[in-house]
């Protein structure tokens, strides 16, 4: 059974911007790709789960998504940084869909076509979805980064973070992680 680390991508990965759509907008935040490789050096393989609305709202199409994630994938090709798989949520919120966050589907999909090991596993993201989508899979443990609207989040969610680990950015949940693993 692999380990896993899940990702939110905007705000956790990338710089959020609203509706991010064009690849020159892309910002990967600072001390990120250094630490999506150590968590890879590590042994976890990494995942992307996103919610997109913007396509579902017609703001972008499901191609600006992956033209932006081409983009990411670019800036991370010195590190030698690799995705397993990347999972968009297309749908708006009202819609009803299969693997929108808070969903674990997407999860559970990357536990039976690569064989991960939810229970330990991890998932890290700036919003309260991304957690949720974690608890609800099962994972050891969901994080929630300050970036994004990570403080925010930390903020006005008392005590709905209770079973979070909250830290400043991917690069501390990922020296976090790494500690954790054993």
């Amino acid at each position: 059974m692999n380990r896993a680390v899940f990702l939110d991508r905007d705000g956790t990965i990338v710089e959020e911007r609203n509706y991010l759509c064009r690849p020159e907008d892309v910002i990967i935040l600072p001390g990120a790709a250094p630490a999506l490789k150590r968590l890879q050096e590590g042994g976890f393989q990494l995942f992307i789960v996103s919610n997109q609305s913007g396509i579902g709202r017609g703001y972008f199409t499901m191609a600006d998504a992956e033209r932006v994630n081409q983009q990411l994938a670019q800036g991370l090709t010195p590190y030698h940084v690799h995705f397993k798989k990347i999972y968009i949520a297309p749908e708006a919120p009202n819609v009803p869909s299969r693997g929108r966050k808070p969903s674990p589907q997407f999860l559970f999909d990357a536990r039976d076509e690569f064989g991960v090991w939810l229970e330990r596993s991890y998932m890290v993201g700036d919003k309260l979805i991304d957690l949720e989508c974690g608890w609800n899979a099962g994972v050891k443990q969901s994080l929630l980064v300050r970036t994004g609207y990570g403080a925010e989040v930390e903020r006005n969610s008392g005590e709905k973070l209770r079973s979070a680990m909250v830290v400043d950015d991917l690069a501390t949940a990922a020296e976090w992680i790494l500690k954790d693993k054993e």
